[in-house]
């Protein structure tokens, strides 16, 4: 079965902006793209509870509106990328488990992301936040522009996608464990897709000797210059596998995530990895992804490993 580049839509700005993104990456991998959405409706969990409940559409009704939701996501990626094989899909049931079992056929998962709420200080988005920290396939999470937030765009008008340069970096960030191959592949695969220099930001952690800064200099060039060694050994594989991506490796002090951050404003993607493991209440994404969730710009690659 040929794999797509599938695209989870419910309307919002985001998950146009993040149809976009996907057509884009399809047409970077030569795939189909498909554009799916879950057609049954539920109750908002911040619905009032009253004796009356909250009246839900008949399912009639709720297929014909995804129906016409795909229909109009269709034309619109359609007319900008004409050669693109574009396949569309509504599928019964709840948005997270629907999405999960559409991942499952792709190359990646792409979902709209809100970001941090302004009014709110909280997670927007709880059902790709849902998607993401199940999901094994590769999510890829995208932002419309901040001014495409606030309302919803026109019929025939697609929220801008931040940002458009197309002469930015991939941005990876490299954790403090055992660096983990499917991530720093999937960095260097989309570096050499884009023809694009990629970034690694490597977060590292001072030796428990470090007393409040006060390092000998020529213990702490020593240091630096040994972090510097060990990842130039973990990214030779791929350098030699990629020889035509330029690498730019910064090791930071400290975990990556604000770092990660800041290099979102003028990236063209940022790839971070998530374990698949379940905390002990829910489910887990890790603190830098977090960070990334509510604060990034630039699409969020999200990779799961073990």
């Amino acid at each position: 079965m040929t794999r797509t580049i599938t695209v989870g839509l419910d309307g919002s700005p985001a998950s146009l902006a993040a149809a976009d993104w996907a057509a884009h990456e399809a047409q970077l991998r030569d795939l189909p793209l498909r554009l799916v959405t879950a057609w049954e409706w539920q109750a908002p969990a911040f619905a009032p509870a009253t004796g009356l409940g909250v009246p839900v559409p008949p399912s009639d009704l709720q297929r014909a509106s995804a129906q016409h939701l795909l229909a109009q996501a269709r034309s619109r990626v359609g007319e900008t990328r004409p050669g693109l094989r574009i396949d569309t899909d509504e599928i019964p049931g709840l948005p997270v488990p629907a999405l999960l079992k559409a991942a499952e056929e792709a190359e990646l998962l792409v979902l709209g992301s809100r970001g941090l709420s302004k009014a709110a200080g909280y997670l927007l988005g709880s059902v790709s936040h849902a998607v993401l920290a199940s999901c094994e396939r590769p999510v890829v999470l995208v932002r419309a522009a901040e001014h495409g937030e606030e309302e919803a765009p026109g019929e025939n008008k697609a929220p801008e996608v931040y940002p458009h340069n197309g002469h930015i970096d991939v941005v990876q960030g490299q954790g403090q464990k055992k660096p983990k191959e499917a991530v720093i592949d999937f960095a260097f695969d989309a570096a050499s897709r884009r023809a694009v220099r990629l970034r690694i930001i490597h977060g590292w952690t001072l030796p428990p000797y470090y007393y409040g800064g006060a390092l000998m200099p020529d213990l702490n060039d020593g240091m630096v210059k040994q972090v510097r060694s060990e990842l130039s050994d973990v990214l030779r594989p791929w350098q030699d596998r990629y020889p035509t991506v330029e690498v730019h490796a910064q090791a930071t002090i400290g975990g990556a995530g604000r770092h990660l951050v800041d290099a979102s404003y003028d990236a063209a993607l940022v790839v971070v990895g998530r374990q698949n493991r379940r905390a002990v209440v829910g489910t887990h994404i890790g603190p830098v992804t977090q960070a990334l969730l509510h604060h990034a710009v630039a699409p969020v690659a999200v990779i799961s490993h073990d």
